[in-house]
C-alpha cells in the first residue's frame, strides 16, 4: 500500500522557520519525484517544490524561491521542506506527492499530474 505521510507543521511567527516531513513507503522511492504543494482557504492549490529522488534535482515555485530548501534521504524514503523566513501569505495545508521521476524529462513538474498525495499537515504563520 503506496503511503505518503506529511508532519512538522505548526504555529510559527512571521520570519520564523519550520521543517516538514514527508515518509514514503509502498513504491521504490528512487523511481519517483516527491513535490510538496500547498493549498490556503479559499485559493487554488500551488506547488511549492519538488525533489527528483534519483538525481536529486530540485525545483521551486517563485513564491518561495531563496527561502524553502526542499531535500531527500533515499536510505530513509523522507523527503524534508526547510522553510525559512516565513510569512503570512506561506499560511495553508501543505502535502507531499508522488510522481514517477521519468516524467520530469518530459513536463515541467508544476504541469504534471501527481499519483499518490498525503493527507496534509497544517502550516500557521501569524504577523
Amino acid at each position: 500500500e503506496v503511503q505518503l505521510v506529511e508532519s512538522g507543521g505548526g504555529l510559527v511567527q512571521a520570519g520564523g522557520s519550520l521543517r516538514l516531513s514527508c515518509a514514503a513507503s509502498g513504491f521504490t522511492f528512487d523511481d519517483y519525484a516527491i513535490g510538496w504543494f500547498r493549498q490556503a482557504p479559499g485559493k487554488e492549490r500551488e506547488g511549492v517544490s519538488c525533489v527528483d529522488n534519483g538525481d536529486s534535482a530540485t525545483y521551486y515555485g517563485d513564491s518561495v524561491k531563496d527561502r524553502f530548501t526542499v531535500s531527500s534521504d533515499n536510505a530513509k524514503k523522507m523527503v524534508y521542506l526547510q522553510m525559512n523566513s516565513l510569512k503570512p501569505e506561506d499560511t495553508a495545508v501543505y502535502y507531499c506527492a508522488a510522481v514517477p521521476r521519468a516524467l520530469l524529462l518530459l513536463r515541467l513538474w508544476l504541469t504534471l499530474e501527481f499519483d499518490y498525495w498525503g493527507q496534509g499537515t497544517q502550516v500557521t504563520v501569524s504577523s
